[in-house]
C-alpha cells in the first residue's frame, strides 16, 4: 500500500479579506514571511529528498491563506512552480485551502489546469450565529454553494471545522459535522479554537466575553465528531493544530485546549471506550490484547493511560500489535 505525503507550503494570511477573531496565521503556522517562488521550489525539493517516491503518493499543499483570493498572476506562478514537479512525475497532485466565498468558475478552471485535485474550504461552522460572532465574513450559503461547485467540477472537497468558537455548542458542532457529510466532503480537519495573543479573541478573553474550552471538554467533543466522520467514511486528516514554537504559553498562546499530542489524547479516549465496552474483566487473569499495528500507541494510550486503567481489572496487561488486524479490530488472550 502506498503511503501518502503532503508537502506543506504555508502562505500566512495572504489575501484574507477578514481578520477572523481567532486568527493569526503567522503565529499558528510558525512562519512569519510569505515565500517567493524560489523558496517554494527549494522546499519541495528538500521534502522530496526525504520521501521514498516509488512507495509513495505525494501532493503539494498550499495552506494558511485564501489561496484563490490572491492575484491571478501570483496564483499562476505558485501553481506553475508546483506543476513542474507533476510534469516530472515526482508529485501526483496539488491541494489548496481557501475561503468559501473565493470560489468561481474561472478559479476552478485555473486550478484544474495546474493539477489541483483537492480544494479545502475553511467552513469552521455551519451555524450562522457562530460565523457572524467569529468574524468570518461569509455565510452558510457560501459554504454550500462553493462545495457544490467544487464537487461538480470534479475536485475532491475538504471542509475544515473549528469547535469552541464564540456562540458554539456541542450540538452546533455535531450539526456542522453532519452538514459536512451531507455536502459530500471527502476529508476534514478538526481544530479546537485557541486564544492567540494579538487576536480579537484574545481581547474578548481578556475582558471576560469569551470562555475557551477546557482540554478535557475538547477531547470529548472531538471524540464524538471523529466517530461520526469515520462512520460516514470521511477522512479526518488532522486533529488539532500542529505544534510550533509560537504555540506555547511562553510565546503567543494565551488560553484554550492546546496539547502537542491532542490527536493521541482523542484516540486514547476512543480506544478506552472501545476496550472497556467489549472486554470481559477477569481480576484473577492476566490479559494480552492484540490490536492493529498502526493503532498500537492509541490503544496503549497517552502515557499508557489505557493500560493503567485496565490493570485495575487484571493481574497484568499487555497490548501487542497484529499486522493482520485493521481499523479498531482486536482480540484477547487470557492466561
Amino acid at each position: 500500500m502506498l503511503k501518502h505525503y503532503t508537502i506543506p507550503i504555508f502562505i500566512p494570511e495572504l489575501a484574507c479579506p477578514h481578520q477572523c477573531v481567532f486568527c493569526d496565521q503567522k503565529k499558528i503556522s510558525g512562519q512569519q514571511e510569505i515565500p517567493n517562488i524560489k523558496e517554494v521550489q527549494k522546499k519541495i525539493k528538500t521534502y522530496l529528498e526525504t520521501i521514498p517516491i516509488k512507495r509513495s503518493r505525494v501532493e503539494i499543499g498550499f495552506f494558511g491563506g485564501s489561496f484563490t483570493g490572491i492575484p491571478i498572476e501570483q496564483q499562476t506562478a505558485y501553481l506553475s512552480a508546483a506543476f513542474d514537479f507533476i510534469d516530472e512525475r515526482r508529485v501526483e497532485s496539488i491541494r489548496v485551502s481557501t475561503r468559501p466565498d473565493y470560489i468561481t468558475e474561472e478559479i476552478l478552471a485555473l486550478l484544474k489546469k495546474y493539477g489541483v485535485k483537492t480544494i479545502e474550504l475553511g467552513a469552521q461552522s455551519m451555524d450562522e450565529g457562530v460565523l457572524l460572532k467569529s468574524g468570518r465574513g461569509h455565510t452558510v450559503a457560501d459554504i454550500e454553494n462553493a462545495s457544490k461547485m467544487i464537487i461538480d467540477a470534479g475536485f475532491d472537497l475538504g471542509l475544515q471545522m473549528m469547535i469552541g468558537l464564540p456562540g458554539d455548542t456541542r450540538e452546533k458542532s455535531m450539526n456542522t459535522a453532519k452538514r459536512i457529510q451531507e455536502l459530500g466532503a471527502a476529508n476534514t480537519r478538526i481544530y479546537p479554537a485557541l486564544v492567540i495573543q494579538g487576536t480579537e479573541l484574545a481581547r474578548m478573553y481578556k475582558y471576560g466575553h469569551y470562555l475557551p474550552m477546557r482540554l478535557t471538554e475538547a477531547i470529548l467533543w472531538v471524540r464524538d465528531l471523529y466517530l461520526l466522520f469515520e462512520k460516514s467514511n470521511i477522512d479526518v486528516i488532522r486533529i488539532g493544530l500542529h505544534p510550533s514554537e509560537e504555540l506555547s504559553k511562553d510565546h503567543s498562546l494565551l488560553a484554550g485546549p492546546f496539547h502537542p499530542s491532542f490527536k493521541e489524547l482523542v484516540m486514547t479516549e476512543i480506544w478506552k471506550e472501545h476496550l472497556f465496552e467489549l472486554i470481559e474483566f477477569k481480576p484473577e487473569k492476566s490479559i494480552i490484547i492484540y490490536v492493529p499495528l498502526e493503532q498500537l500507541n492509541f490503544a496503549i494510550g497517552h502515557k499508557s493511560e489505557n493500560i493503567h486503567l485496565l490493570e485495575n481489572h487484571f493481574k497484568s496487561v499487555k497490548i501487542k500489535p497484529d499486522v493482520k488486524l485493521i481499523k479498531r479490530a482486536f482480540y484477547v488472550d487470557y492466561y
